[in-house]
């Protein structure tokens, strides 16, 4: 059978555990439906920035953005594409995290092409996953217990568990552990720890610790053609302060297709990219 067929078996069990909840079981609770149809996907809003984290509109203590001199331009914008190179003078950052990213800097600017895990099939992380793709969309599978997102571009999946506290023990994982509850009808609220230092926070290859602690808020418009999302960041190891970011998505409506990142992105023009991730043993 194949990834896509067995996703779509995966979908009529989650759409018909969700059917059953509401018709047999008490009042539910108002809950963002982020899934209305099996088409529904969401995709990064264009118009609203790039596909990075961004300041939040508020002030105050944002992600590391692009240096001012050298600025950040996506492909697709009209514009001749640029490669990230990191702003080094972001306050958050502490002192120790610096010579990495200037490396990372200097690669960029002799014509190197940097790392960026959805380019190189890597974990993304969190909260890098709320920005994780230019284009490819995000998919929800909403259950009782749990939220399970899809981005086709890896695929990439997160788990979050819904009404249960974190774990005594949390073993660092790509993803963490990430646990949410529903709030004010239209909010998923998603609270992670446990995160594994192999991951960046960002594009701009900004490390972190085991300490990383990230809360996101994603708010589904009235409309229901927008997801805003909030992220709030503290790694007393790795930043000065706690920051904040945002970004947001569009609906896009269009199945889950069948992307398999590590058969389209090999190092064709030998560029010395990091390597795509190999398995040192089936997983069947």
């Amino acid at each position: 059978m194949s990834k896509v067929g067995s996703i779509c078996i995966v979908t009529g069990v989650f759409c018909a555990a969700s059917a059953a909840v509401a018709a047999d079981g008490p009042k539910a609770q108002v809950i963002p439906d982020f899934a209305p149809t099996a088409n529904t996907g969401w995709v990064l809003d264009r118009s609203f920035g790039v596909d990075d984290l961004l300041p939040p509109p508020t002030g105050g203590p944002g992600p590391v953005t692009f240096d001012k001199s050298h600025p950040y331009v996506p492909n697709g914008s009209g514009k001749p594409p640029t490669y990230r190179v990191a702003d080094l003078s972001n306050p958050i950052l502490q002192p120790w995290t610096i010579p990495s990213m200037q490396k990372a800097n200097e690669a960029v600017l002799a014509g190197k092409v940097p790392f960026r895990a959805r380019e190189r099939c890597w974990p993304v992380g969190v909260p890098g996953f709320s920005a994780y793709s230019l284009v490819e969309p995000f998919y929800f599978y909403q259950t009782p217990n749990k939220v399970a997102v899809i981005n086709q571009g890896g695929p990439e999946i997160r788990h979050i568990y819904l009404n249960v506290p974190h774990s005594k023990d949390v073993k660092p994982s790509w993803y963490g552990e990430s646990v949410g509850h529903y709030e004010d009808g239209d909010t998923l609220v998603i609270d992670t720890i446990g995160i594994s230092p192999k991951s960046y926070v960002d594009n701009y290859r900004t490390p972190h610790t085991d300490q990383l602690h990230v809360v996101e808020r994603w708010k589904l418009a009235a409309d229901g053609n927008k997801v805003d999302v909030s992220v709030f960041v503290e790694d007393p190891g790795a930043f000065t302060t706690p920051w904040t970011a945002v970004q947001r998505w569009r609906r896009y409506n269009e199945p889950l297709s069948g992307a398999t990142c590590n058969e389209n992105n090999g190092d064709f023009f030998d560029h010395g990219l990091v390597p795509i991730p190999q398995a040192a043993k089936p997983d069947f």
